[in-house]
């Protein structure tokens, strides 16, 4: 929390006492005897009223009831008014104890007809402040702000106003900010700020910390940089935490631009970044893409005397593993080695993930070596990597013993672990290894995933064994997930293959009636079907129906229906002539070598 943090630093040096709410709300310690005592000339109502609550607090704990059954406070009530409470705070003419005042103002303001003003809630806060009662201080201002409501701030700070120059005034600044706050009205707890500064007050430290906290929380990034720009040009204190907060802020809204400003305005305003600073805005940069200038951040950091550490290494390495600079990522691990920096399981697993991608499979081994002879334990997260490196090259036996060891080392494969492996052994052609681990996760009550099925189905297509496809589709769909387009267009070519085309338009109806629109691919395998049966006249049919909807043909399209009109064009095993069409990408030139394919036809049979 910034308020913790920012104020710790200023508040202990003159409060070692515990921070909280209440005591972070007192600046400065005030006497009661500071505020005004005794007075010769006291009026008679007032010297009354002392006596009537003296001679009530005779028994406490004090209770409310005890002034309703007082008759000297029955008798001076009906001549009191609002000025004599009041007067009573800020004279005290008897001395009576401070507990017993506070009782009275709750007494006498819940009596019907008797209304105190925002003044009066603001002298008996001052009053319970120099007494220390900070907590039932605070509960005053809510009070007055809860019944003011929203938009209340410049009404509200007339009354404050009143009473500057008065001890613990500073308090009830910071106190009505703190209120405001908390309160949720923001731009009231912003008015009471500026109002102060419009009179000339002392900046309210605690009450602007507690609102930029709040602010750093619900408001716009733009927005709290601006205010916080203008309490630091009114004298609010420096802190370059504030500042990383503000810069992280920037980068986890892509505002680079903006949390570079902040990092500027560090140097602008006589401090020094600290390592945060350099690495907040470092791995912002990186985040962004651009690990170049993240390199020159990091050359200034080194200038400046502000050492990198691991974490400057690792936003940098990961970038490059990003950027495929497997080279320059292991440069920068070797140069981070050598000065003494240990390297951490997210290095490692950065490094690991990066060669995992760039198919560099010897050197993911390899950094999964080191990694193991530093201590390090792989977590799932890195163990998923690893499996997935070792599937997409192909070696499902690697694969496999990583997924073994993971469980030797007692550590339970997650869905996605398993998924991974299934695609792996579906694409390497094992559809019954891919079954088997499925039965694994089953027994471990993993469900498939939408991930998972289509692997399944995709691998099962591929293998022609297009009833346990559809049998697995059919499971998926009860199961509430929906196939995407290539798992529909995958069984649509397996059953085409198997000349079931019938079939293949059935799963063409369900796909469109699950809301996809049937893509090029799809309808170029349901062509090629149709022309391999040499329904060429349902060919050219579908072929309308996708003019018509929009579906726009590619030179594949042509170029199967091409190849099934001059193979059935002529039944006759003597007709063996092609006219030489390359590839052909539009409707007119499709047409026109049809109309030339029948006419050879028609005069090959004439001859």
């Amino acid at each position: 929390m910034f308020r913790i943090e920012f104020l710790r630093s200023t508040l202990t040096r003159s409060h070692p006492q515990r921070i909280s709410r209440v005591s972070s709300l007192s600046s400065t310690w005030y006497s009661p005897e500071s505020i005004s005592q005794a007075d010769n000339d006291a009026d008679p109502v007032l010297v009354k009223l002392s006596i009537a609550i003296r001679d009530a607090y005779k028994d406490p704990p004090l209770e409310l009831s005890c002034f309703t059954a007082c008759p000297s406070i029955r008798k001076v009530l009906p001549s009191l008014s609002v000025r004599h409470v009041v007067d009573l705070i800020n004279r005290n003419p008897l001395s009576l104890p401070h507990r017993s005042i506070f009782a009275f103002f709750k007494f006498i303001s819940s009596q019907p007809g008797f209304g105190f003003t925002a003044e009066s809630y603001f002298a008996m806060a001052r009053f319970l402040a120099a007494h220390k009662m900070f907590a039932e201080a605070q509960s005053l201002i809510e009070l007055v702000v809860s019944r003011k409501g929203k938009n209340s701030a410049s009404s509200v700070f007339v009354a404050l106003v009143a009473m500057r120059g008065s001890p613990m005034f500073n308090f009830l600044v910071d106190a009505l900010m703190i209120t405001y706050t908390e309160q949720g009205f923001i731009p009231d707890a912003i008015q009471s700020f500026r109002l102060s500064r419009k009179h000339k007050f002392v900046v309210p430290v605690r009450g602007c910390g507690n609102l930029l906290d709040r602010m750093m929380k619900l408001n716009p990034t733009g927005t709290v940089w601006g205010f916080y720009m203008e309490i630091l040009d009114a004298g609010f204190p420096l802190n370059v935490y504030v500042f990383n907060i503000l810069m992280n802020r920037f980068c986890k809204e892509g505002k680079i631009s903006g949390a570079q400003m902040v990092f500027d305005e560090i140097a602008k305003r006589g401090l020094k970044p600290s390592v945060v600073s350099f690495n907040t805005l470092i791995n912002g940069y990186c985040k962004m893409g651009n690990s170049d200038e993240g390199f020159r951040l990091k050359h200034n950091m080194e200038k400046s005397r502000a050492r990198p550490d691991v974490f400057t290494y690792s936003a940098l390495i990961n970038s490059l593993c990003k950027e495929s600079k497997m080279d320059r990522a292991h440069e920068l691990f070797d140069e981070m080695c050598e000065r003494g920096l240990i390297p951490n399981d997210v290095i490692f697993t950065t490094l690991i993930h990066g060669h995992s991608r760039s198919g560099q499979i010897d050197l993911m081994k390899e950094s999964y070596e080191k990694m193991l002879g530093r201590g390090l334990q792989p977590d799932i997260v890195l163990y998923n990597t690893l499996v997935n490196g070792f599937c997409k090259n192909g070696d499902l036996v690697a694969a496999r013993k990583i997924v073994d060891g993971m469980i030797r080392g007692g550590m339970r494969p997650d869905k996605i672990t398993y998924t991974t492996l299934i695609d792996g052994f579906c694409r390497g052609g094992d559809v019954e290894t891919a079954l088997q681990i499925r039965k694994e996760m089953d027994q471990n009550g993993i469900e498939l995933d939408r991930v998972g099925f289509s692997a399944l189905i995709c691998g099962m297509c591929k293998e022609g064994r297009v009833v346990d496809a559809e049998r697995a589709l059919r499971e998926m769909l009860r199961a509430g997930m929906k196939p995407d387009d290539v798992t529909y267009t995958m069984m649509m070519d397996a059953f085409c293959k198997k000349g079931d085309v019938q079939t293949g338009f059935k799963l063409l109806k369900e796909m469109q009636s699950d809301g996809h629109i049937p893509s090029v691919v799809t309808y170029n395998v349901l062509l090629n079907g149709l022309c391999k049966l040499g329904q060429m006249k349902n060919a050219d049919m579908l072929l309308d129906a996708m003019l018509n909807i929009g579906a726009v043909p590619d030179d594949i399209t042509y170029n199967i229906l091409l190849e099934g009109h001059h193979r059935h064009a002529n039944a006759s095993k003597h007709y063996k002539q092609k006219p030489e069409i390359g590839i052909v990408a539009d409707l007119a030139s499709y047409k026109s070598l049809v109309n030339q394919l029948y006419r050879a036809s028609k005069d090959h049979r004439n001859s």
